[in-house]
């Protein structure tokens, strides 16, 4: 014999009579994996050297089974003295287990507990097999199937109960579909809990390229923290850009709200969270994008999708949204972000392939705009000047600003005219250089004042 995926060999020491290390490693490979065997007094390289006393290890192979191994692997194994070249041999033989994965107690259900056979060896099973080995064993769905993590707060939870009315509890859990049928915490609970390990990350860059990196955050913490942590960061830099008809003033941010919330909410409900990574969010000084793991749901085309037609791939996660008030029905957040633009000379833009989905919203208040057709339209607007300065509204409300307080900072004009520090900064210094205002420097604080003629 030879070792192999379902042949293992270990040598024991004959003065500690202790067993090998990595016993139990080995068997819970050979449970999660095909079954297999394992002998006991054999050298790796096949040489029998056999047991002097196979009762005391036949016992302590029962033992390390019961207190080490969860959950309970003695029902697929059998252990028994055999002889071989004359010498005595402990033979485990374990079959594959029907409540897999199988993992060290010590170490619970992480890759440092799950062993899989690989050739003639174990490794250690990822995240994403043991979840997937989960979902297999038990026939439900990511959500549906038990958490990794049993130790759970729901701090954000309870504050989102809290802030509409409603109680927090035991049967409030069960009523949300956060406890399985053994009673444990399922990946309902883990997503909706302090714990949760998925994360979104957000990525800010300088121009419309990503070739110049300015930020990144993290967001981690249950899904309802991430869902307004990341919408606060998001509308922070969320512009707005002030027009006028005569003395009508009229406002536009560069992006609708409706639509980050939205884009924002199908990134979170619709994601698929058996892979491990995270959902990315790009914001480049034209457009965002929002890029989410899954794609659409087997059998849901793009088409479908613009017609109101939903298919929930975490449906219990979607529910407790809506009772939450955070969505307000099936198949109606495309519809939405669509609407939101219907004002606009650019439109939002849906993208679904294999394994993910991305939608693309394009600033409002930027000179370029991506239509939804997929063409890229370059049509700067009309910048009319005199002697080079630019003569739109905001150009000559500033310096009337300037007129009627004698000086003013950066500050000021962002304050008045309700516009982002990079655009008053872009105004005040074509003022400047055209000859209009005049700066003394002293950084952010910087004063502008009218040039006199």
């Amino acid at each position: 014999m030879i070792e192999s995926v379902n042949v293992e060999f270990k040598e024991l020491d004959r003065e500690s009579r202790e067993l090998p290390s990595s016993t139990a490693k080995e068997l819970i490979s050979f449970a999660n994996t095909e079954g297999g065997s394992l002998y006991l007094g054999i050298a790796d390289d096949g040489s029998v050297i056999g047991t002097d006393d196979p009762e005391d290890v036949m016992g302590r192979l029962t033992s390390l089974v019961h207190d080490a191994i969860l959950p309970d692997l003695m029902p697929f194994i059998q252990v028994r003295p055999v002889k071989m070249e004359g010498k005595t041999v402990v033979k485990v033989t374990v079959s594959i287990g029907t409540e897999r994965p199988y993992y060290l107690k010590k170490e619970g259900l992480k890759p440092s507990g799950v062993y899989v056979r690989r050739g003639s060896a174990c490794f250690p099973l990822n995240e994403a097999g043991i979840r997937e080995m989960i979902m297999e064993t038990s026939g439900k769905s990511y959500e549906e199937s038990r958490s990794q993590i049993q130790n759970l707060t729901f701090n954000s939870l309870k504050n989102e109960l809290k802030s509409r009315s409603m109680n927090f509890g035991h049967s409030q859990m069960r009523t949300l579909n956060m406890i399985g049928e053994d009673g444990l915490y399922n990946n309902l609970a883990l997503l909706l809990s302090d714990q949760c390990t998925h994360t979104i990350k957000v990525a800010v860059f300088q121009g419309n390229d990503g070739s110049i990196f300015r930020a990144r955050r993290e967001f981690t913490g249950s899904v309802l923290k991430q869902l307004n942590d990341v919408y606060e960061y998001i509308d922070g830099r969320n512009e707005t850009e002030a027009s006028f008809s005569g003395l009508l003033r009229t406002d536009q941010r560069d992006y609708p709200e409706v639509a980050v919330r939205e884009a924002l909410l199908n990134c979170i409900i619709h994601r698929d969270y058996l892979p491990s990574g995270s959902t990315i969010i790009n914001i480049y000084n034209d457009h965002i994008e929002f890029l989410t793991l899954g794609g659409l749901v087997s059998g849901l085309t793009l088409d479908a999708v613009f017609l109101g037609m939903s298919d929930w791939r975490n449906p219990n996660l979607a529910s407790v949204f809506l009772r939450l008030g955070l969505v307000e029905g099936f198949g109606t957040g495309v519809r939405k972000i669509i609407d939101s633009y219907s004002k606009s000379a650019c439109a939002p833009k849906f993208q679904a392939v294999g394994g993910a989905f991305k939608v693309t919203l394009y600033n409002r208040n930027e000179k370029t705009a991506d239509y939804y057709s997929g063409d890229l339209i370059s049509e700067p607007r009309t910048q009319y000047t005199v002697n080079n300065v630019p003569r739109d509204e905001l150009a000559d409300e500033i310096l009337r600003l300037a007129e009627e307080k004698g000086t003013i900072t950066r500050k000021d004009v962002q304050d008045r005219f309700r516009v982002g520090s990079t655009k008053a900064f872009l105004c005040l210094k074509i003022l400047c250089d055209s000859g209009k205002l005049t700066q003394q420097k002293m950084g952010k604080q910087s004063r502008y004042s009218i040039i006199s003629r």
